[in-house]
């Protein structure tokens, strides 16, 4: 991004949308989290989430208090306040990062690869298409949203960074 841009930091459970020129979104510690980063070109609306677990089952209480640690309610979030902005569906450019196996390399719980079918799986069942993606493997990613244009970078350690 050209300039000072006003860097909005997304934690993890949590999601940040933009309208506003020079804004980059970024959230760090994407392992077998997933980032989902979405854009509308007319609306020039920005969102990015951050959600660590896939399914809501057997964590009724922790969705109640941070219902954006799970895909399966973020996700509706995540779109509705897009919607909110000015978003429109058929027009969304979304992007999907993370779902790495870092520390379940014997693939014992699998959350990495459970929270990328979620995604796709959410996404699929409400008319919506990944345009592109930077998931699985072993390692950390970092992304980032630049409002302005709707680019999102990612970035790893012992890889160069690359748009996505």
């Amino acid at each position: 991004m050209i300039g000072t841009a006003s860097r909005i930091n997304v934690g993890i459970a949590d999601m940040q949308l933009s309208r506003e020129a020079g804004v980059l979104l970024v959230t760090h510690g994407l392992g077998s989290c997933i980032g989902i980063a979405v854009y509308d070109p007319i609306a020039r609306v920005g969102g990015l989430l951050h959600y660590m677990l896939p399914e809501v089952e057997n964590h009724q209480d922790k969705a109640a208090q941070s219902p954006l640690m799970f895909g399966e309610t973020g996700i509706p979030r995540l779109f509705r306040a897009a919607y909110a902005l000015g978003a429109v569906k058929n027009r969304m450019i979304v992007k999907i990062a993370g779902g790495a196996s870092l520390i379940d390399a014997g693939g014992i719980f699998n959350v990495g690869k459970r929270n990328s079918l979620l995604a796709r799986k959410l996404m699929w069942k409400n008319g919506v298409n990944i345009t592109t993606e930077d998931v699985g493997g072993r390692i950390s990613r970092t992304m980032e949203v630049e409002v302005d244009t709707g680019h999102v970078w990612i970035n790893s350690p012992g890889r160069e960074r690359k748009e996505l």
